[in-house]
């Protein structure tokens, strides 16, 4: 799925009550745009590196253990998890962590934790809005970017 097709996955009220309850914050239509892209992006990017490990590790299959999964990002998980349950967003997050085939296949256990590892992503962005800006309500342009250069620098 193209990055620029993944904002028709994602519906608009099941996404602002995701970020309402993961960080307080009030979230519009031009805003999923934003955070698609930014799934797209960031599952891609943790994937090379689970490939890269895959292959120091002479093995042709990449695994969910390849993934450079931090204790915070773990830890995103598991409260997206909570989450999860009252929001039912894992399923559409499916959708955005589907990844076109790296060199080596994917585990079926790394497909399966696909979606909690963006919803974890999800839940981590949430609240980096709020440990750039605390008394941040409504993201706007230059508070996505800001986030973003924090996850690029750090996943």
């Amino acid at each position: 799925m193209a990055a620029n097709q993944t904002t028709t996955v994602v519906n608009l009220p099941t996404f602002q009550r995701f970020f309402r309850g993961a960080g307080g914050l009030d979230v519009d239509k031009d805003d999923l745009k934003r955070y698609s892209d930014f799934i797209f992006r960031k599952i891609q990017d943790l994937l090379v590196m689970a490939q890269a490990s895959a292959r120091f590790n002479d093995r042709g299959m990449i695994e969910d253990w390849d993934l450079p999964i931090t204790k915070g990002l773990q830890e995103c998980q598991h409260a997206f998890e909570k989450m999860d349950e009252a929001i039912e967003l894992q399923p559409i997050l499916g959708h955005l962590a589907a990844r076109p085939q790296l060199d080596l296949p994917y585990s079926e256990e790394l497909e399966r934790r696909l979606p909690l590892i963006a919803g974890g992503v999800s839940v981590a962005l949430a609240r980096a809005f709020k440990i750039i800006e605390p008394t941040l309500k409504n993201p706007g342009s230059e508070h996505w970017e800001r986030a973003f250069r924090v996850f690029d620098t750090l996943l």
